[in-house]
């Protein structure tokens, strides 16, 4: 009876050598010419020749690697040749779970030319497994080497994504640099200045889209990207609020790049989890950005009151910004309409419309006569701003404010570097701990009265480190808001018409206190956020 053989040969790599992408490589041509000079040495009939190229012998999937399996599963095999086990797979579960089990169950015996593996012989298997363990560690050695280099070239400030952020495209000149792209940039711009102006998620998603323009996974395929993305169901991608709020979040259009935000649970699964923010990195001022920081800020800091837009899709300006001064509830927005068919808007305290007795801060106050209070007393703020000995004293201000901010960042910063070090030394003695146990020298009792103490000073030294790293935020946003006031006021002279980013670039809050009959008056506080 003819004995039936499969022949396997696999490249991870690619070849340089290749003619043209469709061509095999040299590798490839070789280990055919060996496996098939072998086969007709020992008079087997080839029944298929399987080759996988550009795959890795640690991938889950390998489409001519599932082929082969299946027609050793069918009977369609008596023998599959490789060039060498590792070819087969670098993975030790691979390897046992076919060489040592599977193929004995199917009647189907594996031959590896290199290493000199035969299943049909019994020495072979030990030989089998210390050659799988070799190839997992060199898989776990490889893979380790990749991750350092990749963080530091993330440390160093380059992107190392498979894709450019919309917006950008990598430099011709270094792969790991972005430059901006001046067709998408303009999209981004646009959707910044549409939050600002009280636009929510959802229908700056729909004017984009009715006004044909591309979403990011569109415009990447128009522009002959390869971008592939596994959320995408339909045949076509459309802008969409998700899309809008992490564009308004990535801080990569202010020139800085965030990365590690996620890793793969181990080089052997690839399935993505997150990493805590004090692990991302970090690094500032990496590439030209789309938008200004005073923008930036202001967007932000909307974040931090962002409410739902009406059905006409676009925030009243003075929405979440108007409270009782009496109870502090936020007010709420009501229409009348008088007997000559007039309509007034008004704003009210909700503690009030939703009938509680709790609040005596009873009636509305309507918005226009608000907003004309607030444009007023604006234009009187940037009026005084503006008088040339307040103008002297708040830059000379500045410089001080900011050197002492600096100084307190810079000590915070000290901390954190002494108590990584601390948490470092931590984490080794807390190995020595398990090894000491595992060789006997501490018993379970000792072990976990010692492992106790130091994993709560490690959980209380962590608990400091992410309190320092709120600090410094809030120290970078302080310091960023000195040297951004002076801006807001000398872009203005005077204000002729309110709108959502005035009112956000000056005030916080506006609280509303009660109505005083008898002379038909009421308080009104400004929260400047200037």
């Amino acid at each position: 009876m003819r004995i039936r053989v499969g022949l396997y040969a696999r490249l991870s790599d690619e070849d340089r050598n290749k003619a043209k992408g469709s061509d095999e490589s040299e590798s490839i041509q070789n280990q055919k010419r060996m496996l098939l000079q072998y086969a007709l040495d020992q008079g087997w009939d080839v029944v298929d020749i399987y080759i996988d190229e550009d795959y890795s012998g640690a991938g889950v999937y390998r489409p001519s690697f599932e082929r082969m399996i299946d027609d050793a599963r069918n009977g369609k095999l008596d023998v599959i040749l490789c060039k060498s086990q590792s070819r087969f797979s670098r993975d030790i579960e691979v390897t046992e779970r076919y060489l040592n089990n599977k193929f004995k169950e199917w009647n189907v015996r594996f031959v590896s030319l290199i290493d000199n593996i035969d299943t049909d012989r019994r020495e072979s298997k030990k030989s089998s497994q210390i050659l799988g363990l070799t190839n997992e560690w060199y898989l776990e050695d490889l893979s380790e080497n990749v991750r350092r280099t990749l963080r530091n070239k993330k440390e160093n400030g380059q992107f190392t994504g498979s894709f450019a952020p919309y917006g950008y495209v990598r430099s011709s000149e270094d792969k790991h640099k972005l430059v901006i792209d001046p067709i998408a940039s303009e999209t981004v711009k646009q959707i910044f200045d549409m939050y600002q102006k009280g636009y929510g998620y959802t229908s700056i998603a729909k004017y984009l889209n009715n006004k044909g323009v591309l979403s990011p996974y569109e415009y990447k395929k128009a522009s002959g990207s390869k971008f592939v993305c596994g959320l995408v169901t339909s045949s076509k991608s459309y802008w969409n609020r998700d899309t809008i709020a992490k564009i308004l979040k990535d801080e990569v259009y202010i020139g800085n790049l965030v990365q590690g935000k996620t890793r793969n649970l181990s080089y052997k699964n690839h399935k993505s989890i997150p990493v805590p923010k004090e692990d991302w990195i970090i690094v500032e001022k990496t590439h030209e950005p789309i938008i200004d920081m005073e923008t930036w800020l202001a967007v932000s800091h909307k974040f931090q009151g962002r409410v739902k837009p009406k059905s006409s899709g676009k925030i009243h300006f003075f929405s979440q910004k108007v409270y009782c001064a009496e109870c502090k509830k936020v007010f709420h927005h009501s229409v009348s309409k008088s007997g000559n068919g007039n309509v007034f808007h008004y704003l009210g305290c909700s503690t009030v419309k939703k009938g509680a007795p709790l609040c005596d801060n009873r009636f509305a106050i309507r918005m226009d006569y608000l907003e004309q209070f607030i444009l007023e007393e604006i234009n009187q703020y940037i009026k005084a701003y503006h008088d040339s000995e307040i103008l002297t004293n708040q830059f000379h201000n500045i410089d001080s404010s900011n050197s002492e901010v600096n100084k307190k960042i810079q000590a915070l910063r000290e901390e954190k570097k002494k108590i990584k070090n601390v948490l470092q030394k931590r984490n080794t003695y807390l190995k020595k701990l398990y090894e000491d146990r595992v060789e006997g020298f501490l018993d379970d009792e000792q072990f976990r009265s010692l492992s106790d103490d130091f994993s709560d000073e490690v959980s209380s030294l962590k608990t400091r480190v992410s309190l320092i790293d709120d600090e410094i935020e809030e120290l970078e946003r302080k310091k960023e808001h000195v040297v951004d006031r002076g801006k807001i006021f000398q872009k203005y002279s005077s204000i002729e018409k309110l709108d959502r980013k005035i009112l956000n670039e000056f005030i916080d809050r506006i609280y509303i206190g009660k109505l005083d009959k008898s002379i038909k008056e009421r308080e009104i506080i400004i929260e400047w956020s200037i």
